[in-house]
């Protein structure tokens, strides 16, 4: 059997991927909700008390959390062009994600602006609809590409992923017959030589260490994202890696842990190490992109693992019917999850309890209205799928699929 029909063969969606990718979007609430209590990040809405514990647990989770979003992104990708061409998915991903793009950017980042602005000065008592049209008062910024809108007030916020992901669809769809042939290549020297698994982190390393990583962007620099993304779709299905990955999941996991832990006295040092120039900085940034590629390696090679289905627990499409609900719900929650967590911020950060008992009515009230929004009046309802990137409803009898 040759290479090309090995990886038909090993390509099968991996659900245990899926699943994680939902439980990572889940989990930016907890992320989100935690930064309110952070002494270190400027989010929309602050508590008094805040506490150094959060920048340490927040930390970890970005180090791993985004770029595996990407990576999963780039494995799905290989799937839709493999179904569609490169021509349709440069139409569907337009569609599927750049619809959600532009109304989420008009309906719902205004609202944390907003209410950024009025939690820093007591004072401001500007209506929503009159700072409405100011966020959306924008001009041109190619310099700051594929961020080519800037404004006093605009941001892209939370979609800085959805920007992303789609900008390196369109990317990838000329030169994917090309980034595949190097997977191919890949796959092979990575059999021959285990170690040269780790290579993707040497780019990782120089793009953080040189270019400096961008706080706006869950800590990376947003190119280093892109790395991700084609590994994923360059060794999607392929046999040979995934049995490598599986092999070294441990040592691989292991190693990340300690390259973060080296990073400690980087980050924690004085001044800026997201973008200072000496060599200090550099090599933390550096450290923290390889220490970031060997966890997203040792998670891949961990979840890879043979399982025995369970009668009457598998869905239709193979995934845990629970986590199949998740997966597709995965895009809306995700353009739904900041807002949500902002405004409940907002309202509960005056309340007279301990610091722990906010944080907690900030969780649990995001999540409940984020799934009850999904639940009620986005997957219900035709037009809100589409404003959502998700597909028509399917037939009784068919199922969904996620959107990556």
């Amino acid at each position: 059997m040759g290479p090309e029909a090995e990886r038909s063969t090993a390509a099968a969606r991996r659900g245990e991927l899926d699943a994680l990718r939902a439980l990572v979007v889940l989990g930016l609430v907890f992320f989100h909700a935690a930064l309110v209590f952070s002494p270190d990040d400027d989010f929309y809405v602050k508590n008094a008390q805040t506490t150094g514990a959060v920048t340490v647990l927040a930390g970890f989770g970005v180090v791993w959390a985004m770029p595996m979003l990407f990576l999963v992104a780039g494995l799905g990708a290989w799937h839709s062009i493999r179904r569609r061409g490169r021509a349709g998915f440069a139409r569907e991903r337009l569609l599927r994600l750049g619809v959600p793009l532009v109304f989420a950017t008009l309906a719902l980042n205004p609202l944390p602006q907003w209410l950024r602005q009025r939690a820093a000065d007591p004072g401001y008592h500007e209506s929503y609809w009159h700072f409405w049209p100011r966020f959306l008062t924008v001009h041109p910024d190619p310099d700051d590409f594929p961020f080519v809108l800037s404004g006093r007030y605009f941001e892209t916020g939370h979609l800085w992923f959805v920007v992303l992901l789609l900008a390196f669809c369109l990317l990838l769809a000329p030169v994917a017959a090309a980034v595949q042939a190097g997977g191919e290549h890949a796959g092979c020297a990575v059999t021959r030589w285990p170690v040269l698994l780790l290579l993707p982190a040497l780019p990782l390393a120089l793009l953080n260490a040189l270019a400096g990583m961008e706080e706006d962007y869950a800590g990376w620099n947003r190119w280093a994202y892109l790395v991700f993304f084609l590994c994923g779709y360059a060794w999607a299905g392929d046999e040979r890696i995934r049995a490598v990955i599986r092999r070294l999941a441990v040592p691989v996991g292991v190693l990340g842990l300690v390259l973060f832990a080296g990073t400690a006295p980087g980050f924690l040092a004085e001044g800026d190490p997201f973008t200072a120039r000496s060599g200090f900085a550099m090599f933390t940034r550096a450290l923290f992109g390889v220490a970031g590629w060997c966890l997203v390696v040792a998670i891949l090679g961990l979840l890879d693992r043979p399982r025995e289905p369970r009668e009457g627990r598998q869905a239709a499409d193979g995934s845990k019917p629970v986590w199949g609900y998740l997966t597709v719900a995965a895009l809306p929650l995700y353009v739904l999850h900041q807002p949500v967590v902002v405004a409940f911020a907002y309202a509960v950060v005056g309340w007279s309890v301990p610091s722990a008992v906010k944080y907690a009515g900030i969780v649990a009230g995001s999540l409940a209205v984020i799934l009850a929004v999904y639940e009620c009046a986005v997957r219900r309802m035709r037009v809100t799928r589409f404003l959502f990137g998700m597909r028509p409803k399917p037939k009784p009898s068919g199922t969904e699929s996620s959107w990556v």
